[in-house]
């Protein structure tokens, strides 16, 4: 059956065949000291505010994250006074009855003899009207990254998982709906039912932002990823269209690529051609501008088609 997936070199030679590839910027940050930022959210508005977050972190360390909720001053991003911080990798956000919801990936210790230093994962999520009143709500599963909510026109809440391991591999997605926040627990989400025919078995892929559309389907921003000869890894930004009715999807299609921004910092040479999709805001122009982590040392935005029309 894989033979009618389309793998990642596949989807990059049709993404190179575009007459022009739209270059992006890079977002300029203050208020961090030497830290960097990136794997950034899209811009959204709370509380009058205008902000994204951003994952802070050193360039050499590991597993010591922090998410800052930022907003932009003379076109640089400061942190938000009196804004909380999070203990968390990779943020994003979305709105559910009212109310915005934030996570993030935990890092914990998760020690075994054969690996005494090792770490797990899991999304953390809170709820809140304004940044002040965030209040931790709910917990996904062990080794679980890239949870992504979004309200739905029957006012269910629809979420895209992504369990890894055994059949699943690096990772695949799935998608569940729920009655309400309070259904949001390891077990509702491990029931998820996986979209089948997206990732070959040595490659993988998450959510990372949805988007109701007219007719009821659920665009998504993901991305899709791979290892080289060289074990070099190698993220795309891409899209889908998915249909919660009949529980198929659109094929897979590549949007935007490192190259799409400006040469940049990395934070080892293993994750030079790497770019992590934080969402999208769309235009009235049939255009949207993309948010992204670059290189996992920095972050930037770029104008581009719109992938759902």
């Amino acid at each position: 059956m894989e033979k009618n997936i389309e793998n990642c070199t596949e989807l990059l030679q049709k993404f190179n065949t575009k007459e022009t590839i739209p270059i992006g910027e890079k977002l300029q940050f203050s208020g961090v000291g030497k830290n960097d930022v990136y794997n950034i959210s899209r811009p959204f508005l709370i509380n009058g505010k205008t902000v994204i977050t951003g994952r802070v972190e050193m360039r050499n360390a590991i597993a010591r994250s922090y998410i800052y909720f930022f907003e932009c001053v003379n076109n640089v991003w400061g942190p938000v006074n009196g804004a909380p911080t999070l203990p968390l990798e990779d943020g994003f956000f979305s709105r559910i009855g009212g109310e915005t919801i934030i996570g993030g990936v935990e890092v914990y210790p998760d020690s075994t003899p054969s690996h005494p230093q090792g770490i797990g994962y899991r999304t953390i999520f809170y709820r809140g009207h304004d940044l002040t009143s965030l209040k931790k709500f709910a917990v996904g599963p062990d080794r679980m990254k890239d949870i992504r909510l979004i309200a739905l026109s029957n006012d269910r809440i629809g979420v895209c998982t992504r369990p890894q391991g055994g059949t699943n591999g690096g990772g695949k997605i799935g998608y569940i709906e729920l009655s309400r926040l309070e259904d949001i627990n390891p077990e509702n989400l491990l029931n998820a039912k996986i979209i089948e025919n997206q990732f070959i078995s040595n490659e993988w892929g998450g959510a990372n932002e949805l988007h109701l559309l007219e007719d009821g389907q659920i665009g998504v921003i993901g991305h899709i990823a791979c290892r080289d000869e060289q074990n070099i890894r190698h993220y795309y930004a891409m899209s889908f269209v998915y249909n919660p009715k009949t529980h198929l999807a659109s094929p897979i299609k590549l949007i935007a690529t490192r190259k799409n921004f400006p040469l940049g910092d990395s934070k080892t040479a293993e994750l030079a051609d790497v770019i992590f999709p934080g969402g999208i805001i769309c235009h009235f122009d049939n255009t949207v501008t993309l948010y992204a982590g670059l290189s996992d040392a920095e972050a930037g935005c770029v104008r581009l088609p719109n992938p759902f029309c």
